[in-house]
């Protein structure tokens, strides 16, 4: 039902200066431009690797979910990992039934990728935020 790892979040307090730091010491490349999410109160920067794409994160104000997370680890780190599944809503009642807490309402939003997406509570997954992003059935 899980599918391929599509990408890693990394909390930052400012994602043009970590896409700087990707791209000089790892090679990383721009993938798209910054652009804010103001629903989930974040900005957001998409950066690739040669294997992996990087999701870099940085809070919009105070209210943002980011923000204690920075309180935490004021120079970043790693927020989570994302996979994709080919039905989201199926996913999250198979998480559901296998014992795992779907975050919020647990109805999907819609994601930086422009596809709806639901986030399973670190808690039940090893201390590792997971997000589910729904992507085409042939891409799964």
């Amino acid at each position: 039902m899980v599918g391929r790892l599509n990408h890693i979040g990394i909390a930052t307090p400012d994602v043009e200066a970590a896409a700087r730091t990707y791209a000089t010491l790892y090679g990383a490349t721009q993938a798209h431009d910054a652009f804010d999410m103001p629903e989930q109160g974040v900005r957001v920067k998409f950066i690739d690797l040669s294997n992996i794409q990087i999701e870099l994160i940085e809070p919009l104000g105070d209210e943002s979910p980011l923000t204690r997370f920075l309180q935490k680890n004021p120079a970043g780190g790693q927020h989570h990992v994302c996979f994709e599944v080919a039905d989201i809503v199926a996913a999250r009642d198979d998480m559901r039934a296998k014992g795992a807490r779907v975050l919020g309402s647990g109805e999907p939003r819609i994601g930086a990728h422009g596809v709806p997406v639901i986030f399973i509570h670190p808690k039940d997954t090893g201390g590792v935020l997971v997000e589910l992003m729904q992507c085409p059935k042939e891409s799964v």
